[in-house]
């Protein structure tokens, strides 16, 4: 009976033993457990705060980008519209250049036609002259210095001589006017003959000439400004070769 309570007593004591290693073993393993979480906690911690600290210096940067990005937008958007300013100061000027030359021309040959009209009453005075020689001249002139001192009888040459002279002056005075409107006469004698400022009427051997010159002036040509109004019509010497 002693030997069966001190085994139970020893059964017992064991039991509490085993109880207090098994507390002692789950106290461990809670603080463990407990250890481990406060430490993951930690590093989750810090990591938020690392993650947070790179957002807000994405945040900071994130202003001068977007500030860079527009500052380049407006600058493509100046050069662009510079371009296109420049094209159209550039197209401005020339429609003013070609106007003002438009209207220049338009003034300068609106009387082309007008001029060119003029020329056949001109040509009509010029072989008036010419139809009355030098010497006819002459001879009305000594005949009417002579009848200088009875005015009242006029002789034929005196008459001659005051139509020629009038004649003349009418010639000057057509020329002059076309000379205002820039419409000048050129004689083209001893020049080479230019198809597009001479026209031919004949050719003749010329010995001592040289091919192609011009020797007679038939008509006088008449230019506009830079313009051939009229060619002349001219006597070519003949190449013989």
């Amino acid at each position: 009976m002693q030997i069966f309570r001190s085994a139970t007593a020893s059964l017992s004591s064991s039991r509490a033993a085993g109880r207090s290693s098994v507390g002692v073993m789950q106290r461990r393993a809670a603080l463990g457990a407990r250890y481990y979480s406060d430490k993951q906690a930690s590093s989750s911690e810090e990591g938020e705060k690392k993650e947070e600290g790179k957002d807000e210096v994405k945040k900071d940067d994130d202003p001068l980008a977007e500030v860079n990005a527009k500052l380049k937008a407006k600058e493509d958007e100046v050069v662009d519209l510079t371009g296109r300013l420049r094209y159209l100061q550039a197209d401005f000027l020339n429609l003013q250049r070609n106007a003002a030359r438009e209207k220049e021309q338009t003034r300068d040959f609106a009387i082309q036609r007008f001029a060119g009209d003029l020329l056949e009453t001109v040509d009509v005075l010029a072989l008036a002259l010419k139809s009355i020689p030098d010497t006819a001249l002459s001879t009305a002139e000594s005949v009417a210095d002579a009848a200088s001192s009875s005015p009242d009888a006029k002789t034929p040459a005196v008459h001659l001589r005051e139509l020629h002279t009038g004649v003349d002056m009418t010639h000057r005075l057509l020329l002059q006017t076309l000379f205002k409107y820039h419409v000048k006469p050129y004689d083209p004698t001893g020049d080479h003959f230019d198809p597009n400022k001479h026209e031919a009427l004949y050719q003749a051997p010329i010995p001592g000439k040289e091919p192609g010159t011009i020797i007679d002036c038939q008509k006088t040509g008449f230019t506009i400004k830079d313009r051939i109004l009229r060619a002349a019509q001219v006597g070519v010497v003949q190449d013989t070769s």
